[in-house]
């Protein structure tokens, strides 16, 4: 079976999509879509990727309105806490460890959840 080889893009609705697309470069590295073909995209790291349709009633989204959230990868949670911070903006970093990392969450300014993830590293055995 012919299967798709990852995500091309993501696409999404904005109030002022300039404004928010130089806040996710500024504050979280995602480079602006180029102007032109000959333009450098965003290029993601390889790694794992979670799609996960949730049930339509589902809180995770925080707004009932809210159709989409996003997850990015990080190589280290504290350090882009911290940057996030730096930069006054609200990060809540959940407390606890999960098998599969650790997590923390903010908005962006159109109030879209963002969650940022830290992957654990594999063990030498695994």
């Amino acid at each position: 079976m012919e299967r798709v080889t990852g995500i091309g893009g993501v696409f999404f609705r904005a109030k002022d999509p300039q404004a928010l697309g130089r806040w996710y470069a500024e504050h979280l590295g995602v480079t602006e879509v180029p102007t032109s073909y000959g333009g450098a995209a965003w290029e993601q790291e390889a790694g794992v990727t979670v799609f996960a349709p949730f049930p339509a009633d589902s809180d995770y989204f925080r707004r009932p309105e809210q159709q989409w959230a996003i997850n990015f990868r990080v190589r280290d949670l504290d350090a882009m806490v911290a940057q996030l911070r730096g930069a006054d903006i609200e990060v809540q970093v959940h407390d606890e460890v999960y098998p599969n990392g650790r997590f923390a969450e903010l908005v962006d300014p159109e109030g879209t959840p963002i969650q940022l993830w830290e992957p654990m590293e594999p063990s030498v055995t695994d």
